[in-house]
């Protein structure tokens, strides 16, 4: 077990864009406006007292230990100032390194922020994705085991008929967040695991969100998973800084915070004012729920994220010898929530819109497909069929006609189906392609970027938009297909 963290532990969519999943649009809590900020001090008389931070001059070198995940541009967001001000105050540190490891004990050059965001962690940040430390928690198991009212719930969800433990695993699994952490929300939330009696109200709205739209326990639960992902990518990136609340407050997470923690926040925050958000996130809050289900959440850590983390050689997903167009750059991996970790590519086409397509998605590197269903292919790099364990290849619109089947064996360059509009919402055959490592999205673009076949892909202004390079050659995504965002794969080289 790790000490707590409580001080210095330290969208218009045309060929080929799309919404890998059956999802409402919502409004984004983590970048609106508001006139006033919070003060999230507790009470002089408060149950749990919580170290306040001294007031910094600009550019003081301040204690840090990095945490699971971290990269130099998003810790630079946080403390308000420069990837070249922290390497330069830390020597030891490559400039090209990709993730810090956690542990490393750093300084880092702290400007204005208003620290008005507790230091109190909630959670790690391996208990908010669907990480390692989820491969023996059996969802089916635990809730059947409980008295509430959970248990018992039946909801059509991600096209069939599911029972409550079936919704929570498939949300997780999609979404790629931790089910324990889904199913201490609907108990902190409405008693969901402990209580038996309910009423209509609670049926309807386990999660709390009173919201016509968001009926039922998959709805519920598909609102509060794309918050989540907001908030954990958007802290682990460094584009989330303030998040409003319910009442119009502003709050900015301390910038010592983790990822894990700034995820509840992005829910919390669209679900109460001040008042109620301090006592959600603070010592007394949901915290204590989780202690009270499974124990402490930081002796589930794990450091899962290792220091300078590199892509494993991949190859472009379709075969050599043929020309394809790039027509999505970093965009949503799964639904409508962060991080922009896909990437969009679509066969060469007489006619355009959903044209049954003969060419073949493949392989970008050998493997065992984990999963194979409703357009989905999950390819597993390590071999050991778990996604929430090393690197997975996502692949999305990839039609029922010849895809592949789940526990197939692969090579590179294996032939894994054929590209679609099948599945979410797309208006042009394509595939959608997204990695993940150990339950975390890895952002297509930023310090670890998506490669494939040497292409390097980097962020546009908007989601869709940006490119691919290769040595000097740069290709921009484009969902009109014209010589400029072409791809050829080239043919190996005769021996």
């Amino acid at each position: 077990m790790k000490p707590r963290a409580f001080w210095l532990i330290i969208p218009f969519i045309l060929l080929a864009s799309c919404a890998p999943v059956e999802t409402i649009q919502q409004t984004p809590t983590a970048t609106m406006q508001a006139t006033q900020e919070v003060d999230l001090e507790p009470p002089v008389n408060g149950p749990t007292p919580l170290p306040t931070r001294m007031a910094f001059s600009p550019g003081e070198l301040v204690d840090y230990v990095a945490q699971s995940g971290d990269t130099l541009p998003a810790l630079a967001a946080h403390f308000n100032t420069t990837v070249d001000e922290i390497l330069a105050a830390n020597e030891m540190i490559p400039k090209d390194i990709t993730t810090l490891p956690a542990g490393l004990p750093m300084q880092i050059p702290i400007y204005h922020i208003p620290l008005i965001g507790s230091p109190f962690q909630i959670i790690p940040n391996s208990e908010a994705v669907n990480s390692p430390s989820a491969v023996d928690f059996d969802i089916k198991a635990e809730l059947e085991a409980t008295p509430g009212f959970l248990k018992d719930i039946v909801d059509y969800g991600y096209y069939r008929e599911r029972a409550a433990w079936d919704v929570v695993d498939v949300l997780a699994r999609n979404y790629s967040v931790h089910p324990r952490l889904l199913i201490t929300l609907l108990e902190f939330q409405t008693q969901a695991v402990t209580r038996s009696e309910f009423t209509e109200t609670d049926r309807i709205y386990p999660l709390g969100y009173e919201n016509s739209r968001y009926q039922g326990l998959y709805r519920q639960l598909l609102w509060g998973v794309e918050l989540i992902n907001d908030g954990y990518y958007g802290w682990q990136t460094g584009t989330i800084d303030t998040i409003q609340l319910a009442d119009g407050h502003l709050v900015r997470p301390d910038p010592w915070q983790n990822a894990g923690t700034v995820a509840l926040y992005n829910l919390f925050a669209a679900l109460y004012g001040q008042e109620d958000f301090n006592a959600a996130v603070g010592p007394e809050g949901f915290y204590q729920t989780y202690m009270a289900l499974w124990g402490d959440p930081f002796d589930y850590e794990i450091d899962f994220i290792e220091g300078n983390l590199g892509q494993p050689e991949l190859a472009l997903p379709f075969e050599p010898g043929k020309l394809w167009d790039f027509t999505g750059g970093p965009h949503f991996s799964w639904g409508l929530s962060l991080p922009y970790g896909a990437l969009d590519f679509a066969p060469p086409a007489v006619e355009g819109g959903c044209a049954l397509s003969g060419e073949w998605v493949t392989a970008p590197a050998s493997g065992v497909i984990t999963r194979s269903e409703l357009a989905m292919v999950v390819l597993d790099l390590d071999g050991d069929g778990d996604q929430r364990t090393g690197w997975i290849i996502f692949f999305f619109h990839i039609a029922e006609k010849d895809r592949i089947a789940a526990g197939t064996v692969v090579e590179q360059g294996a032939l894994l189906g054929h590209p679609s509009c099948e599945g979410g919402r797309s208006t042009g055959t394509h595939v959608h392609i997204a990695r993940i490592y150990n339950g975390e999205w890895i952002p297509a673009g930023g310090v670890l970027p998506f490669t494939l076949d040497g292409w390097v892909a980097a962020y546009g202004d908007e989601p869709y938009d940006g490119t691919l390079t290769k040595v000097s050659k740069v290709v921009p995504a484009s969902v009109d297909p014209t010589i400029e965002n072409q791809i050829y794969y080239a043919l190996p080289s005769p021996e």
